[in-house]
């Protein structure tokens, strides 16, 4: 199945190769299930495979599993050079579905799509929308710094306005005037109603920077609106983010292995969820901790030829969200954990930098955490054992 957003491409072949069926199909319940009848009719014993495994392959790959039809999955990109070696440079819907349809006949290598798991699949939605949002935010705070730089450009140095002090200081005072007659006492107090913290640190910052500036540019009335619209903006997205993340933490809780991800120095509820959205939130794709630390790309891939050996690289198919997760919860490790650090501060006596050092104790961590979900134990630090006298 060569997938598209309103139109699959079906081509059915036999274990010769020999082309069976070649069908458009409509991306509709209806039509999937009258396709699966048809080609459940040509033989009984099939084997589906697809280039796309989420989007608009969603409804197709849950009928399919309903009906308990093996699917495989090959990547686009696996799709894309293999469609090289065979005649012909054209490039159809048709064709492609050939290529996945012949590359899923050949090959024994191929990983089955699973059911996913419904806390992982929630999971995975709540995560995602919040990797946007913080994205959004990102850009909100790059435009209130331009447009803050535009006409106040001592304040925008002043204020660190990933905070949220300093976001509700410019929804009330966005120019050097505004702030000199207001002076730093008003504004202290006016930031203290509003709970802010360090109001009078803020407020004297606000009020040096006023005093550094006493020329009105062009346009700055607008632009002082404009200022608190997008500080305002950055409130509101701060706000969900926040729910979002009460949300992450009460469905993160419910999973059987939240006890047990979060005893691991590091792995917050945050990165836990996480975790348990890019791996499915079971263990059993994964017979080993090596799978486990391959599909993260924490695992060096050899790239040996002729002579040439012992030359590792990381690998270039991986899940970036999972390398993430074992990044972050390393470095989180290294002010929580003493075995961490222990670990971290010995690969770089040996000589490696700092992000090598971190993979290399991502990849030692990655062996503890595929253990303790397998015998479902949570974390125990190994106590120190001082040397006899």
């Amino acid at each position: 199945m060569d997938i598209g957003k309103e139109h699959h491409h079906c081509v059915v072949i036999n274990d010769r190769g020999e082309r069976l069926l070649s069908r458009r199909v409509l991306n509709d319940e209806a039509a999937l299930l009258d396709l699966i009848r048809d080609v459940l009719d040509i033989d009984q014993d099939v084997l589906w495979a697809v280039d796309v495994n989420h989007g608009g392959a969603a409804l197709l790959i849950g009928l399919m599993l309903n009906h308990g039809q093996p699917m495989a999955y090959l990547t686009g990109l696996a799709v894309h050079r293999a469609s090289g070696t065979y005649r012909g440079e054209g490039k159809t819907d048709a064709k492609d579905a050939f290529v996945i349809a012949d590359q899923a006949r050949m090959r024994r290598d191929l990983g089955l799509l699973r059911p996913g798991d419904e806390i992982a699949v929630d999971l995975r939605i709540l995560t995602t929308h919040r990797t946007d949002l913080a994205s959004d935010r990102t850009r909100q705070i790059n435009r209130l710094r331009a447009q803050l730089l535009e006409i106040f450009p001592a304040l925008e140095r002043a204020l660190d306005l990933t905070n949220k002090g300093p976001a509700i200081l410019l929804t009330g005072y966005q120019t050097p005037a505004a702030i000199r007659r207001a002076g730093a006492k008003r504004i202290e107090t006016w930031l203290r109603n509003r709970k802010v913290r360090s109001a009078a640190t803020l407020a004297k910052a606000a009020l040096d920077a006023a005093q550094a500036q006493h020329t009105a540019l062009p346009g700055e009335k607008l632009a002082g609106g404009m200022v608190s619209r997008l500080a305002k903006a950055v409130m509101a997205l701060d706000e969900e983010i926040a729910e979002l993340d009460a949300l992450i933490e009460a469905r993160f809780r419910e999973h059987p292995h939240a006890d047990v991800i979060c005893s691991l120095p590091g792995m917050g509820t945050q990165l836990g969820a996480e975790f348990i959205a890019a791996t499915g939130g079971d263990m059993a794709a994964f017979t080993s901790a090596d799978r486990l630390a391959g599909y993260g790309g924490v695992a060096p891939a050899p790239r040996d030829s002729g002579r040439i050996s012992g030359n590792l690289h990381r690998p270039r198919r991986y899940h970036r969200g999972l390398l993430r997760v074992f990044y972050l919860s390393a470095m989180a490790s290294l002010r929580s954990c003493p075995a961490s650090r222990t670990y971290y501060d010995r690969k770089r006596a040996e000589g490696k930098g700092h992000k090598q050092a971190l993979i290399a104790l991502a990849r030692r961590r990655v062996n503890v955490l595929w253990a303790m979900i397998r015998d479902g134990a949570c974390y125990q630090p190994v106590p120190s054992v001082s040397p006899a006298v």
